[in-house]
């Protein structure tokens, strides 16, 4: 989803943590670094469930014309914050969202991960550190490799991939003790409050369940953390 005319089309990547774990491994993310895991519920027993520490959390959910309007209404009213040290880009593929999402959780903590030397997420972050969100936007874009990654990545999900959808991913993380909402579709990150690497999970998930309350009839939420592996205690 991208408020702009889109120059490409992808099939969107489901929301399935295996799909997105094969797909950020053979990016450059080492499987003994981080793994995605499934958020069945926001109860504190679900919640504890999901292996910590937390890096990033992923939620997926309906596009309607009253999330639509409400995306450009907060857009409007959004104070430019200093957000300097996050992370961010913009959404020019149409359907990348999910990609943009897992670009979103791993670029924000590469100080906190070891990817692999010379791998793909390597050398993209490497490429874009100094580019403004919608220069890594183009440079996305652009990159056949990540194009091509993401097209298997597609096709391996258990539902039939189509273009034609109306759900988009959006990402939480933590960065210097501020909770960012980041989607691409909207003009840059933001601030959801204070935040820390331990209560990441439950910030978000108190973010999310207000969303959710908005459209009560939808069942069509997904909620997917990244947890990093090494190191856990």
């Amino acid at each position: 989803m991208d408020e702009s005319p889109c120059a490409k089309t992808w099939l969107p990547l489901e929301a399935n943590p295996d799909v997105m774990n094969q797909f950020l491994w053979g990016l450059g993310l080492p499987e003994d670094e981080a793994e995605c895991y499934d958020v069945y519920g926001f109860d504190e027993e679900l919640l504890e469930m999901v292996p910590k520490p937390v890096l990033a959390v992923l939620f997926l959910y309906p596009m309607t014309a009253k999330t639509e309007e409400e995306r450009i209404l907060q857009d409007t009213e959004r104070k430019q914050e200093a957000t300097s040290g996050v992370y961010f880009m913009k959404q020019t593929v149409e359907n990348a969202c999910g990609t943009i999402g897992l670009l979103h959780a791993v670029g924000n903590v590469t100080s906190e991960i070891n990817l692999r030397e010379e791998s793909f997420l390597d050398r993209f972050f490497k490429s874009t550190a100094n580019m403004d969100p919608l220069e890594r936007a183009v440079f996305l874009e652009e990159d056949r490799e990540m194009e091509a990654a993401h097209s298997v990545a597609a096709a391996g999900g258990e539902t039939e991939a189509s273009v034609d959808v109306d759900k988009h991913f959006i990402c939480y993380t933590c960065v210097d003790g501020q909770l960012y909402e980041l989607d691409g579709a909207k003009s840059g990150p933001i601030s959801h409050g204070p935040s820390s690497p331990s209560s990441l999970l439950q910030d978000a998930a108190k973010v999310i369940q207000q969303e959710i309350a908005k459209n009560p009839d939808s069942i069509n939420f997904n909620v997917i953390a990244i947890s990093k592996k090494s190191g856990e205690p």
